[in-house]
This record gives C-alpha cells, sequence and structure tokens, in this order.
C-alpha cells in the first residue's frame, strides 16, 4: 500500500517548522524552516510525487515558502482538514489510499487517519504518535520532513525496481 504514494501532506507548525511562533514589534508572524525539509521536498518532486499543505493558521511566510518550494497545492485557515484532503484529492483525482501525511497534534489525527501511510513527528503529541504508522526520529522543523521525504524516496525506488 506504501508503495502507491503519489502525494504528500504536511502541516505546518510543528511539522515544517518547530511549532514556535515568534511575533514581531508589528505583530507579525515569523516562522523558520529548515533548508534540508526543502531539499527533500524539491526531489520528492522531481520523482513526481504532489506535495500539499493543510494548515490551520494562515501566514505570508507559508505562502512564501511553498511558493520558493513550488508546492502549487497550499491550503491555510482551514478549520476542518479532512474536508480539505477528500477536495484536494477530488481535484487530483486520487483517494486517501494514494496519500501520506505528516502531522504533530490532535487536529492532524483525521488526516494521518484517512492516509494510507502516516508520519509523526518525534516531538508530536501522544494523540498524533498514537495513529502514526511511522515516528520520525527528527523533531518537526529541524529535520523531520527530510526524513520523511527520505523514507517515500525509498518506496518510490524500490517501486520503481519492482517494475
Amino acid at each position: 500500500m506504501a508503495r502507491s504514494i503519489r502525494l504528500l501532506v504536511l502541516d505546518v507548525d510543528g511539522v515544517l517548522t518547530d511549532g514556535r511562533l515568534y511575533f514581531g514589534a508589528r505583530g507579525e508572524a515569523l516562522k523558520a524552516f529548515h533548508v534540508r525539509d526543502g531539499v527533500g521536498l524539491k526531489q520528492l518532486q522531481m520523482a513526481g510525487l504532489t506535495v500539499a499543505v493543510i494548515s490551520g493558521r494562515r501566514s505570508r511566510m507559508v505562502a512564501a515558502r511553498c511558493r520558493e518550494l513550488g508546492v502549487r497545492h497550499v491550503r491555510q485557515g482551514v478549520g476542518d482538514k479532512l474536508a480539505a484532503l477528500r477536495q484536494l484529492c477530488a481535484r487530483l483525482k486520487l483517494t486517501p489510499a494514494a496519500c501520506a501525511c505528516v502531522g504533530d497534534d490532535l487536529p492532524d489525527v483525521p488526516l494521518m487517519r484517512a492516509a494510507a501511510l502516516s508520519f509523526a513527528v518525534a516531538d508530536a503529541h501522544q494523540s498524533a504518535r498514537r495513529v502514526a504508522d511511522v515516528v520520525t526520529r527528527l523533531r518537526g522543523g529541524h529535520g523531520a520532513v527530510r526524513e520523511v521525504c527520505d523514507h517515500l524516496l525509498a518506496l518510490e525506488s524500490r517501486r520503481a525496481r519492482a517494475r
């Protein structure tokens, strides 16, 4: 089942970032992204997998980082992440059985349960770790997404060799 993954869905805060929110003097939220996560996401896309972001918060930083990485499917300010996943799957003509997702907390659990393969970052809340198929060794914002990308690329490589 994991070998048929065509879409990786990511949460942002606590997954692509360390989960901390920084606010500048003018109230703008700042986020830090790990460069190795970006390299891994680019490699996944080059291998033919689609990457999407579904986040409960809105951030111009997230939009800018996704543009930089070529991530075209970005949904922010989402209250019902599972509904957003279903809409995305319908648009891409996929089913959740073709999806992997990475989460770190309770709002991500419905996505994680729906996906064929789910990952929780090492420092995820126990609610996410409990339902994850794989828990990364690295923490969110500290290379965990690269670890997931490497895992999926290895599955893709095995799939290509099997053809």
